[in-house]
């Protein structure tokens, strides 16, 4: 039977939409006959591009600008300020959001964004009482109040880690409502390794394959930080993606440095990538990590006032289950780099009890809430139909 799922996504740091295209791209293949649709949430709230047009940039722009260049700390004040104008705009967001379910008719809508959580639940059960909201969390924690876990609201929240669905639980929802998965949503091209030559890829790079490389990782859009990080470690072999940054990429090949440091742009295939790197350096963000335990990489990453609120409880995940090190600053990065190789077998055993099938369990639990909302048998993939609570 046909249903119509709307993914609400926006590219504020790339993993929402990442999160998205993943679900699509399993649902999809799972379950045909269902109409799946890609929503962005701003393109819904700002459809005349008002903002755009009065300050140049798009809403997210702004965001994925500040990562660019590491211009992190303050974000946990402006996150309040931001939270106050949706909650001040309420009334007119949740007009717009409603108009635009009116026309579309959803079945079921899957929310990966936080903040607007409430607005657009509001919005839907006033279309709908009997239409399901699901959220689901891309980040490893929510960061409350009012961030990803709205409480008091009849939906589903599906979480990635025990203390996210403690939070849920603390946040008043009950069993029923609380779907945990093993982990973060990944693409599926992560499920489906190949064997590669690193010999012959290396060489194709000129990067000598008997020697560890680290890989240098800050999302799509780079960081400043990987100039100091590169300066920091002129005597190891790295692999830097720079992304989109081809500024970055033009200042790193600048930098002199003993070791051989290969810079790459953005690029589709970073799980061959990780696949042929030994260790993982980077920003504690919840998908970039989940991408290289997922690849059997150890990780260091970093925790200090430039950390984004809503990702510090990610380098405490990283201590918990011991996947690598957390350091303060790049001052730190030479020791703790030295330290992670001198234990790398203890570390690797530590990630490969990591196992992580979020994406594949996610469509499974969507299948399962469209079999109790419209009384029809899904079929669900056995692989996710223990992590159902």
């Amino acid at each position: 039977m046909k249903c119509s799922v709307q993914l609400i996504y926006f590219n504020a740091g790339g993993g929402h939409k990442s999160a998205a295209l993943a679900l699509h791209e399993v649902i999809t293949q799972t379950y045909p006959q269902w109409e799946v649709s890609l929503i962005n949430l701003f393109e819904v709230i700002d459809s005349d591009r008002y903002y755009q047009k009065l300050t140049g940039f798009a809403p997210e722009d702004l965001y994925n600008l500040r990562l660019k260049r590491g211009w992190t700390r303050g974000l946990a004040t402006e996150l309040k300020l931001f939270q106050a104008m949706i909650r001040l705009s309420l009334p007119k967001l949740k007009r717009k959001i409603l108009a635009f379910w009116q026309k579309t008719n959803p079945d079921l809508v899957v929310s990966l964004v936080p903040n607007f959580n409430k607005v657009m639940y509001q919005a839907l059960k006033d279309k709908s009482a009997q239409t399901p909201y699901v959220t689901v969390l891309t980040d490893l924690a929510d960061y409350p109040p009012n961030f990803w876990i709205e409480p008091g609201q009849g939906q589903y929240i599906i979480c990635g880690t025990e203390f996210a669905a403690s939070q849920a639980d603390a946040s008043g929802y009950d069993a029923k409502s609380i779907i945990k998965t093993s982990g973060m949503i990944l693409r599926p091209s992560f499920y489906r390794r190949q064997s590669y030559d690193r010999a012959s890829r290396f060489e194709q790079w000129g990067l000598d394959p008997e020697l560890v490389t680290g890989l240098i990782l800050f999302g799509g859009h780079g960081s400043s930080e990987m100039l100091k990080i590169a300066k920091a470690l002129p005597n190891r072999q790295l692999i830097l993606v720079a992304g989109h940054n081809t500024t970055l990429t033009k200042k790193i090949q600048a930098q002199a440095a003993s070791a051989k440091h290969l810079v790459m742009g953005f690029t589709k295939d970073i799980d061959q990538v990780m696949q042929l790197s030994d260790y993982f350096v980077g920003k504690p963000g919840p998908g970039s990590l989940s991408e290289a335990v997922h690849m059997g990489l150890p990780v260091i990453t970093f925790r200090n006032s430039a950390t984004m609120p809503q990702e510090r409880y990610n380098t405490f995940w990283v201590e918990e289950n011991h996947l690598g090190k957390v350091i303060s600053s790049v001052c730190e990065l030479p020791e703790a780099v030295d330290d992670l190789l001198s234990q790398l077998g203890v570390y690797q055993a530590h990630v490969q009890k990591m196992n992580n099938f979020a994406v594949y369990e996610v469509v499974a639990a969507l299948a399962k809430i469209m079999e109790v909302r419209r009384g029809f048998s899904v079929p669900v993939p056995a692989l996710a139909e223990s992590t159902w609570v």
